[in-house]
């Protein structure tokens, strides 16, 4: 019998770039589990993305059967439409979040994942947590730079805070 896990993620940056965060909620069964992190200078669509990579990467299972329930068209459509497979193939030539793209790819392939996309803030309890919860690590001082942000989206200038 396959473990089942349904994932809620949400990922905000303040300023698009600016500081940013994720907000997870996984649910098996009884079992809850939030978790949260941010970053100094980020984007919207990296923090979605890493709010999916950080909620697969909290899974013990190998071969989980996951439902992600996301308000991100970026993420659940590069994964429904295939985009994301042929921009493996491509080598993400000219594209953005390369580093999260592949490290989402190397998750991914650990377990059995289907998306589905739903309206953002449309009084969906999970949802409506996680945005919080991104939204308060978005907040928190001392965030760490996403060095993935410089790298990836041609950003090479230094960024101090």
């Amino acid at each position: 019998m396959a473990f089942k896990v349904v994932m809620y993620t949400d990922g905000a940056a303040s300023g698009n770039p600016g500081p940013g965060g994720y907000g997870i909620v996984l649910i098996s069964g009884a079992h809850r589990k939030e978790i949260q992190g941010g970053y100094a200078h980020t984007t919207n669509n990296r923090m979605e993305l890493m709010a999916v990579i950080e909620g697969l990467k909290a899974l013990k299972q190998p071969q989980t059967e996951v439902t992600v329930y996301t308000d991100s068209k970026y993420v659940a459509d590069a994964v429904n439409k295939g985009w994301v497979f042929d921009w493996e193939k491509k080598r993400f030539s000219k594209r953005k979040n390369e580093d999260l793209w592949k490290s989402f790819l190397e998750e991914y392939r650990k377990h059995k994942v289907r998306f589905i996309w739903i309206k953002g803030h449309n009084d969906n309890p999970e949802n409506e947590r996680c945005d919080r919860l991104a939204v308060e690590a978005s907040r928190w001082d001392n965030l760490p730079l996403d060095n993935g942000y410089f790298l990836t989206n041609g950003d090479g200038n230094a960024f101090s805070i």
